[in-house]
């Protein structure tokens, strides 16, 4: 495999920092990390950016993720590892970056749900996290950045 071009962030870096700050900003909301990284692994799977699935995977495990929760977050339904908090952040990740699927795209029943485990902060920090992933999303599928340790 090969990109189609450079990262777009290598031929602007000018907007290296704006992500960077948004990146921050989102992992600033109290929201536990290893939460944030399977919201972005899931929102990353569902695009089919194995660029950022990969990327998820790295972050995750340093995370402290186990190998059976990262083996299973696709199913996340059906699998016994996640909490009902992560479940909730998990069922809003589906829903949000799959908009165009539904004429009610987040319910509220999905946002009712991550409300009552998330206050304000985190459910703010949560949308941000998976807005900034699928940003991530697009640009790397678009561009088809390859996935491997070369990122």
């Amino acid at each position: 495999m090969q990109a189609r071009m450079k990262n777009p962030a290598t031929i602007i870096p000018e907007a290296v920092p704006a992500v960077q700050q948004l990146l921050k900003a989102a992992k600033s909301g109290g929201v536990p990390e290893a939460t944030l990284e399977l919201v972005h692994l899931r929102a990353s799977q569902i695009n089919g950016c194995s660029f950022c699935v990969y990327g998820g995977m790295v972050n995750a495990k340093k995370a402290g993720e186990t190998d059976e929760r990262l083996f299973t977050v696709a199913g996340w339904r059906e699998a016994p590892w996640f909490t009902d908090a992560e479940r909730a952040a998990l069922a809003l990740t589906e829903s949000v970056t799959r908009l165009a699927d539904s004429s009610d795209p987040v319910p509220d029943a999905v946002w009712d749900a991550a409300a009552e485990h998330f206050d304000e902060k985190q459910l703010a920090s949560i949308t941000l996290m998976i807005g900034i992933t699928n940003l991530f999303n697009r640009i790397n599928v678009t561009t088809r950045q390859v996935a491997g340790p070369t990122w």
